[in-house]
């Protein structure tokens, strides 16, 4: 068991919007990562959801609605980390740091700018932890997109000396890490477009529920194949990489307007299972065509939890590689985003970059996320 000095935490609300996933984990020598001593899940509120979707857009009074919701989050995580406290028996001062995502509302790396709303100090004055925030903006100022960020920990925790291995993060928008064998030379990822943000703003659309269980609705119905091939032919899917996105584009908007060019009505159920064949399809073309000779794909995020969609990946890369969860290599898929954080968290206090710059296009390794002290 590492000193009580290795323990950091991480906490992460991504995309999705359905709340913060929290673990607390030892880290022995290098990366690896020793234990994991406890993970939380805290759901948000409906009210604060919708205060975090309605940030995505412009509107009125934005700052004061960002900053309450900012609040509100800080108390959320806090109440994260209490739990992880309580589960693992350990005490705030046997904490090294705490490493926290923030929630992305606007990602405009083009602009020179990725704005995830927290209130960090809010944090440290809650959990008495130090906090380490704002991992995002140093990779900007160095001219990169700022995400994904996780390649690298998938690197230190998922790579391997013999086999080449893809890690596909699917979270409200989807990513992947591209692991060849060996020493790590030529690790890289990026985002691939929507991962479940459409699936889960569509079946509340329709049926005020926050996502799809098990793919069952989409499952359901049918692909639409004029509907499909409308929403692939985003200019998004044809850039090369470094490349990132967010809710500023694969929205409900966006949707409708594929669903207007479509030209005839399509039943909800077929277009909740075009939304999945959407996400598997473009995921699938990505690991073609860029990790051609991948043969383990492992998925984490909360589409690991999706059935339809799994299946649908898996039909999609039949043949090329298998699909499994990362629970194969041991992390539990809803835990592998906030065990990155508490690994990036790391990475700060040993003053270790944290960005790739094949990933994210920044000019060079950087140190990545600002100290909020206890």
């Amino acid at each position: 068991m590492p000193d009580t000095s290795t323990f950091y935490i991480g906490l992460m609300s991504g995309t999705s919007l359905d709340g913060v996933d929290g673990v607390l984990a030892g880290f022995g020598p290098g990366d690896a990562v020793a234990a994991t001593l406890a993970a939380a899940y805290v759901p948000f509120p409906a009210h604060l959801r919708a205060d975090l979707m309605a940030l995505q857009a412009a509107g009125p009074n934005e700052i004061e609605r960002e900053a309450m919701a900012a609040n509100a989050l800080a108390v959320h995580y806090a109440d994260c980390v209490a739990q992880l406290l309580r589960q693992s028996g350990k005490a705030a001062t046997g904490i090294r740091m705490l490493g926290v995502h923030g929630q992305t509302i606007r990602h405009r790396p083009e602009l020179g700018f990725t704005r995830q709303t927290n209130n960090p100090a809010l944090l440290a004055e809650l959990s008495r932890i130090d906090v380490v925030a704002d991992f995002r903006s140093r990779d900007v100022a160095a001219g990169g997109q700022g995400a994904p960020l996780v390649p690298a920990f998938h690197r230190a925790i998922f790579g391997d000396e013999h086999e080449s291995r893809v890690v596909v993060n699917i979270g409200g928008i989807a990513n992947l890490s591209i692991l060849p064998a060996g020493a790590g030379q030529g690790t890289y990822g990026f985002d691939t477009g929507p991962g479940n943000a459409l699936m889960d703003g569509w079946i509340h659309l329709h049926q005020q529920r926050s996502y799809d269980a098990n793919g069952d609705w989409g499952a359901s119905g049918r692909v639409h194949a004029g509907l499909l091939a409308q929403l692939r032919d985003e200019a998004f899917f044809r850039l090369p990489p470094p490349k990132s996105s967010g809710r500023d584009l694969f929205h409900l908007d966006w949707l409708q307007a594929a669903l207007l060019r479509a030209g005839e009505p399509i039943a909800p159920a077929d277009v909740q299972a075009t939304l999945t064949m959407l996400t598997a399809s473009t995921i699938a073309d990505a690991i073609s065509g860029h990790a051609p000779d991948a043969r383990k794909v492992y998925v984490c995020g909360g589409g690991a939890e999706n059935a339809f969609l799994m299946r649908l990946l898996r039909q999609a890369l039949e043949g090329r590689a298998e699909v499994h969860s990362t629970a194969a290599l041991g992390v539990a898929p809803n835990q592998v985003e906030a065990l990155a954080f508490a690994w990036l968290a790391r990475r700060f206090d040993l003053r270790l970059p944290g960005n790739l710059p094949a990933v994210t296009g920044a000019r060079g390794l950087r140190v990545l996320g600002a100290l909020y002290p206890a």
